[in-house]
């Protein structure tokens, strides 16, 4: 039973692989020295080496991915033939600098911080496989795990895709994963069937014409003006041509142009994020786009230059594995354990693996208790290890021995 739960648990009889107390520790510092020294997306050596050191002193066999970061390793019998149940984690921070201020694990990386909570997604994962390796150990894991240890989430179109041309899936059956989320309570999930998160692409412009003097407009092509109708019109343009109820946006976050007051100049670039809450139209959407940015453009007589990013679809949750993980937390934890969840708009690359094998995600819960807010964890005034690490190794240990 955890440490902050003071009440029997549903099923936790039942169930083997609860963590042990040394376990839970060892876990807490793991997380924390990540924390202390965040890596940039395939850049994640020392990530790596960790890992791989501590599954191979619990006498497991990891692999390096061919791309130089990351791993894979295989837990129990896979001779039988069963396909594989695959816990996934990524490992890589963001290029933020850390905002707490009074926590000794801050990091120590000068504008490097795992603010995203990748540093917690590996270390459930690390700590589920501990556990799973011991029970194959005393032959009580039913079917095989595989740890994928994924590097480079953060940078589009995704670590993902690499992971899966090394291999990772091949003898998968179904897929799991966690993300923190700090609108989930401390000690539960949060579960959506069908699209949980948004398509996420990288849009970037750049607009020219011959300039001129602000006094002579109609002698030139008035390229601010053009600038600031793409901006307004073409998100206006795209939410009309497609269905409403797929949430297709586009939202600019940069727009450079001009030097001075007077003069109208001959190049302007802007950037944003295209966003899609459904599949089908997230397929259409460089489409739509180009040529609503094109039409905008040629119609203030400006040269478009359009660099669409392909990033990554929605995170679409299959029933069936969804349904896995619910009844795994409530094994666990019981039903008050779990709730339910809206669909993000913020993008993950774990999406990639859907579209080859059946998978969930679900909301890890690090809202902090009592009175206490968002920006308190923020500040490391509330510790998210003894929460979010126990319930995720508790949900994935229960998922790996009722995936029947």
């Amino acid at each position: 039973m955890s440490v902050e739960s003071e009440v029997d648990l549903p099923g936790e009889a039942l169930l083997p692989g609860t963590l042990p107390e040394a376990l839970r520790a060892e876990l807490v510092a793991f997380r924390r020295d990540l924390h202390m020294h965040p890596e940039l997306g395939n850049q994640e050596f020392r990530t790596t080496a960790a890992i791989k050191e501590r599954l191979e002193r619990a006498g497991l066999q990891p692999r390096v991915l061919a791309v130089g970061t990351g791993l894979v390793c295989d837990i129990g019998n896979w001779d039988d033939g069963l396909p594989a149940l695959a816990l996934r984690a990524d490992i890589d921070a963001l290029p933020i600098p850390d905002a707490k201020t009074e926590c000794p694990y801050r990091s120590t990386v000068p504008d490097r911080a795992h603010a995203c909570g990748h540093d917690v997604h590996t270390t459930v994962v690390l700590g589920a496989g501990l556990v799973l390796a011991d029970l194959h150990r005393k032959g009580l894991l039913p079917r095989p795990v595989r740890l994928i240890f994924q590097p480079a989430e953060e940078v589009l179109p995704g670590g993902a895709a690499d992971a899966i041309d090394c291999g990772v899936l091949e003898g998968v059956g179904r897929i799991v994963a966690v993300h923190c989320d700090p609108r989930v309570d401390a000690g539960r999930i949060g579960i959506r069937e069908g699209a949980i998160t948004s398509a996420c692409d990288r849009l970037e412009i750049a607009l020219d014409g011959p300039g001129g003097h602000t006094a002579r407009p109609h002698l030139t092509t008035d390229l601010v003006t053009a600038v600031a109708r793409v901006v307004t019109d073409v998100p206006a343009l795209v939410a009309r041509r497609v269905d409403t109820r797929s949430g297709l946006a586009v939202t600019w976050g940069r727009i450079e142009s001009g030097h001075a007051p007077n003069v109208i100049p001959q190049h302007a670039e802007l950037s944003g994020t295209v966003r899609c809450l459904d599949l089908a139209a997230w397929r259409q959407a460089p489409d739509i786009v180009v040529a609503a940015i094109d039409e905008v453009a040629n119609l203030h007589r400006a040269k478009s230059e359009i660099n669409y990013v392909r990033g990554v679809p929605p995170v679409v949750n299959d029933p069936d594995v969804t349904e896995l993980l619910r009844d795994a937390m409530i094994a666990r934890r019981g039903p008050a354990s779990v709730e339910g969840t809206e669909q993000s708009l913020g993008g993950e690359d774990f999406s990639w693996y859907l579209e080859h094998v059946p998978g969930a995600m679900a909301r890890l819960g690090v809202r902090p208790p009592g009175e206490r807010t968002v920006r308190d964890l923020h500040q490391g005034d509330f510790d998210v290890d003894e929460h979010a690490i126990t319930v995720g190794v508790e949900l994935f240990t229960a998922a790996a021995l009722i995936d029947l």
